[in-house]
């Protein structure tokens, strides 16, 4: 029966990387030689709540990023190829387990140890720019202050001179009005 034959091998070196909470990548290789145009991956939850089946033909990607995951879950993955005649045999399985949330910066390896320095330092640079940020804006504070102080007393000065001075006028006013009326009633 030459049917078996035309099926493409399945496919070798199926790996997850690049885990996170609620995402994996899976990679895998296929034998030289073969032509596959496309693949098709199944995700199931160990506890079988969950399964999914993605499928992708006109490709030649070697690679999948699988999305909503549950975190802190427990997958198998199995992968075909799809050849121009049928799908290969199912990959043996590979059995992954997402991460925690709060575990997304793990230190035990040194790729996401380097990524846990790189966000420090972003957080850091961040740091040193807000408080830059803020030390400007209680400089113009402080100035506006100063201004406002100084405009404050100079209004304050000008209205005690113009008090005086609205003082003055009335009594100098007053003054030779007391006299004129003095000589018209003694005339």
């Amino acid at each position: 029966c030459p049917a078996p034959p035309d099926r493409p091998p399945s496919p070798v070196n199926v790996t997850v990387t690049q885990l996170k909470a609620n995402s994996a990548t899976v990679s895998w290789d296929v034998p030289e030689g073969d032509v596959v145009i496309g693949y098709a991956i199944l995700q199931q939850r160990q506890d079988g709540q969950m399964q999914r089946f993605i499928r992708e033909v006109n490709t030649t990607n070697r690679a999948c990023v699988l999305w909503d995951l549950a975190e802190d879950a427990d997958y198998i993955i199995q992968v075909q190829s799809i050849g121009l005649y049928g799908e290969s045999q199912a990959s043996k399985r590979v059995h992954f387990r997402t991460l925690k949330e709060t575990d997304r910066l793990p230190s035990n390896s040194s790729n996401q140890g380097d990524i846990t320095m790189e966000g420090l330092d972003k957080d850091r640079q961040l740091q040193t720019g807000e408080i830059i940020i803020i030390v400007a804006v209680l400089l113009m504070w402080a100035a506006v202050i100063a201004l406002f102080c100084r405009q404050y007393d100079i209004i304050k000065d000008n209205d005690s001179n113009n008090n005086k001075e609205k003082t003055k006028p009335s009594s100098e006013h007053s003054t030779p009005e007391r006299p004129s009326g003095g000589l018209l009633r003694s005339k």
